[in-house]
């Protein structure tokens, strides 16, 4: 049996919760499939909660603070906590990053900007640089910071499934120094063949496609609950769970996969663009 993976509490104020967790359940002398019985959650998400890579929902909280005797000690933390992983979003995004670490499968389709999960530092400032140069600077190192917790995703023993589509301007038309961009995109072929997640470009030269009106779309499914669709634009977000709509999106976004360059071409894409880069750097010197 490979040791288990204790959570530093002092690394954030959800490893701090989860610690917590942790100690309170081993001093009840309760196997976490003991916790968790009676609870409308399973064992997965108690384990996460303990390892300090998932929230725990308010309906949880109660339940563990009845099952251990906690006087509430939980329900009280459960806000603090919550307020913690909000920092450093805009507050119509504040509950996805909780979204993605639950999900099975996360499907993205990306017309604008390389999505936060594949984005390496250099994009993130760069982004928030031209997006919102008016942002305080404290303010845009808390973004980064959050956008970077968000891709610890892939570290998670337990990840979603994960297939995103990017537009090939993305990779064509750079936003970073060649250096910068070329470690972008080594990045995102990194990402994608190291967790076997699949990765297409939809060529420019694809005019009329479905889901064509600008917006990002992420598909998110999941093992306990109904599919949810999240629609971002510059500044605003909107989950969508009702089941014709979700249907909708899901049908469109299957359409546009077919759109789509095959997954190996499009890696082989990427890499290309990066040597393109790379060899700009090359001339420069």
């Amino acid at each position: 049996m490979p040791p288990r993976k204790d959570p530093d509490p002092s690394a954030n104020v959800q490893s701090f919760y989860g610690a917590e967790l942790r100690y309170h359940r081993e001093k009840a002398g309760l196997t976490l499939e003991q916790l968790a019985e009676g609870a409308f959650r399973g064992i997965s998400l108690l384990s996460q909660i303990e390892r300090g890579e998932r929230g725990m929902p308010m309906d949880l909280a109660i339940h563990v603070d009845q099952k251990l005797n906690t006087d509430g000690f939980f329900q009280r933390r459960c806000e603090d906590a919550a307020k913690a992983r909000r920092s450093g979003h805009p507050s119509y995004f504040a509950d996805i990053p909780d979204l993605e670490k639950q999900a099975t499968t996360i499907e993205e389709w990306a017309p604008c900007v390389i999505p936060g999960l594949l984005q390496t530092e250099p994009y993130m400032r760069e982004l928030i640089r031209v997006a919102k140069p008016w942002e305080d600077p404290k303010a845009a190192d808390k973004t980064v910071s959050a956008r970077r917790a968000r891709a610890k995703l892939w570290t998670q023993e337990e990840r979603p499934s994960y297939w995103v589509i990017l537009r090939e301007g993305l990779i064509r038309k750079p936003m970073l120094p060649p250096e910068q961009m070329a470690h972008q995109l080594d990045h995102i072929v990194k990402v994608i063949r190291s967790t076997r997640s699949v990765a297409q470009i939809l060529p420019e030269k694809t005019v009329g496609h479905p889901l064509m009106m600008g917006d990002e779309v992420r598909v998110m499914t999941f093992s306990d609950a109904p599919p949810v669709v999240w629609v971002e634009g510059t500044f605003y977000g909107q989950s969508i769970d009702f089941p014709p709509l979700v249907t909708a999106h899901r049908k469109s976004y299957d359409l546009l996969r077919a759109a789509a360059l095959p997954p190996e071409a499009s890696l082989a894409m990427i890499e290309e663009a990066a040597r393109g880069y790379k060899h700009d750097v090359q001339q420069q010197d």
